[in-house]
């Protein structure tokens, strides 16, 4: 893959969306591959469908739950039969005041390499019970604000971190040694992007040089280390922006920016505007 590949990218017109019953009739138009800057949870409540995450094809049946991440590439391919999908999910506006790695901390990059794990029946039934309460209030006449919303997300979060913590996850074919590079990459990048930010350090903890790191990760990943390194910092800033009382400065040696003037910069670079104008947005 020499140059990253660009899909349709698809947000929710408002913070959380919930519904008990996704059918074939709506995954269809999702048929065509797209990112998500949205987050989605969503547990299979009939039949089976298979999916393509990330570009890896993976076959979701009953009572397999689905972890969607903001940045994931989604596509429907098939189903054999009727299929009926409980879903909920929270639009990038919500997504932007939640530190999603932070809330995941222990299980970030599981979630990734395991998007879609079988539940037992006790805990199925639980999210059912959910899924139902949260689509009775998202199309209710009073639905949640933001800050509802996003504390919402924040709970399932943490839930889903317990959960891929406590339960034993279906064996998968053993991966090439370029994508257990850039699994261990995200890791490295999740305990350490506070104090590093250099492609050179995570090249050396990884035992490679920075031209195969590099070579790696863009064959993988379409993008470069510095853009893997920016997204987690960025997750984490955006977070701090939208639902904390901390300035500009603190922000910035918060994260171990040299200046508050070289984080502007830092984050002008990677999001189009200065760290004020998206507080304000």
């Amino acid at each position: 893959m020499n140059e990253p590949m660009n899909f349709p990218q698809v947000d929710l017109p408002i913070d959380m969306i919930a519904w008990t019953e996704v059918t074939e009739d709506v995954l269809n138009i999702y048929k065509q591959s797209c990112r998500l800057k949205a987050c989605i949870f969503a547990l299979c409540l009939e039949g089976s469908i298979t999916v393509s995450i990330n570009l890896m094809k993976t076959e979701i049946k009953q009572g397999d739950f689905i972890t969607l991440l903001p940045g994931t590439i989604i596509q429907f391919n098939e189903q054999k039969e009727k299929v009926c999908l409980g879903f909920v999910g929270f639009s990038s506006h919500c997504v932007n005041g939640v530190n999603v790695i932070q809330s995941t901390l222990a299980s970030f990059s599981t979630i990734l390499g395991n998007p879609v794990i079988p539940l037992p029946p006790i805990i199925v039934s639980y999210f059912k019970d959910y899924f139902s309460l949260w689509a009775r209030i998202t199309t209710g006449p009073y639905p949640l604000d933001t800050r509802m919303a996003q504390s919402t997300l924040n709970m399932l979060l943490y839930g889903v971190d317990n959960l891929y913590n406590t339960q034993s996850l279906p064996q998968k074919k053993l991966k090439s040694r370029k994508e257990e590079i850039c699994r261990e990459l995200i890791q490295l990048v999740i305990e350490n992007y506070v104090q590093e930010k250099r492609a050179q350090f995570y090249a050396d903890r990884l035992g490679i040089s920075l031209q195969h790191l590099s070579t790696t990760v863009k064959q993988v990943t379409g993008k470069n280390v510095l853009d893997i390194i920016a997204n987690v910092v960025m997750v984490d800033v955006k977070a701090k922006l939208k639902s904390s009382n901390m300035t500009i400065q603190e922000i910035a040696y918060s994260l171990n920016f040299p200046s508050p003037s070289f984080f502007g910069k830092y984050f002008k670079r990677h999001m189009g505007m200065s760290p004020l104008e998206y507080r304000n947005s």
